[in-house]
């Protein structure tokens, strides 16, 4: 018997594809949501920092995908460590165009012109979100602010979201960063929450899940928030080895003991 036999689950827990409509609505969260629509609502920019695993690319997914597709296109690109050209080749995939072996300035152009388009033509609101911008070089920073530049800087067409590791804000307070950093009008930062927090995230996924009733005891809480660090993707990585280990041990109810186990199995 498996684990998703023994304790009655109708879906795999705590996974990373939960649908938008089952995302726990924290207050994290809504502060992140709120920062990107005021954002939205300015042509601006906003930060959404936090550690690794500490829900940034869960809070995007939702926020953008909440946007009613008749009103907005939201552009989503993952940064890499390349230069500026590789970021302009991402957007200009998003966008649907293939500009291979063209210079910078017609990739520039093109961007435009498309972002143009689509704000005037089809009546559509725009926004740039960049997950993992921590990765992004100094020089790319120091050029992005181009991006936002319509009719002599006086259309603010495309908000933009910076989404990363702490030392995104380290990267933005060089002189060069400037012209971007100057466009930022609101910051979310995603830390790791409290064990109250976590119990009631627990609960909320178990409920996801099929779950009538919470499996974890007070140990197994603990144990959880703590050996995450309050951090939601350890969480799950525990809370779905914890639920394993129980299974294979038929116990009815997670411990701290099963935690322990399944934390020998992770990073």
């Amino acid at each position: 018997m498996n684990y998703r036999t023994f304790f009655e689950l109708e879906r795999e827990p705590f996974s990373p594809d939960i649908e938008l409509e089952h995302i726990l609505k924290t207050p994290a969260l809504k502060g992140v949501e709120e920062r990107i629509l005021y954002a939205l609502g300015l042509g601006a920019m906003t930060l959404v920092t936090g550690e690794i695993g500490s829900g940034k690319s869960t809070a995007l997914r939702y926020v953008t995908g909440m946007l009613h597709p008749s009103q907005y296109r939201p552009l989503y690109i993952t940064a890499s460590t390349g230069s500026i050209l590789e970021l302009y080749r991402q957007l200009l995939h998003v966008l649907g165009m293939d500009m291979g072996g063209v210079s910078r300035a017609v990739m520039l152009r093109r961007i435009r012109q498309e972002i143009l388009d689509l704000v005037h033509g089809k009546k559509l609101k725009m926004l740039l979100v960049i997950d993992e911008a921590s990765l992004l070089r100094l020089e790319v920073f120091a050029e992005l602010h181009t991006l936002t530049q319509f009719e002599q800087d006086s259309k603010p067409i495309l908000p933009m979201v910076l989404a990363g590791q702490s030392n995104l804000i380290d990267s933005l307070t060089y002189r060069s960063s400037l012209p971007l950093a100057s466009r930022i009008v609101g910051r979310s930062h995603l830390e790791g929450v409290t064990r109250d927090q976590m119990e009631q995230y627990l609960a909320h996924h178990l409920a996801v899940a099929g779950v009538k009733h919470n499996i974890f005891d007070e140990t197994a809480v603990t144990a959880i928030q703590q050996g995450s660090g309050g951090l939601f993707r350890k969480a799950n990585h525990l809370a779905r080895g914890a639920i394993i280990v129980a299974a294979k041990n038929k116990s009815m109810t997670v411990t701290a003991d099963h935690v322990r186990m399944a934390a020998t199995e992770i990073f």
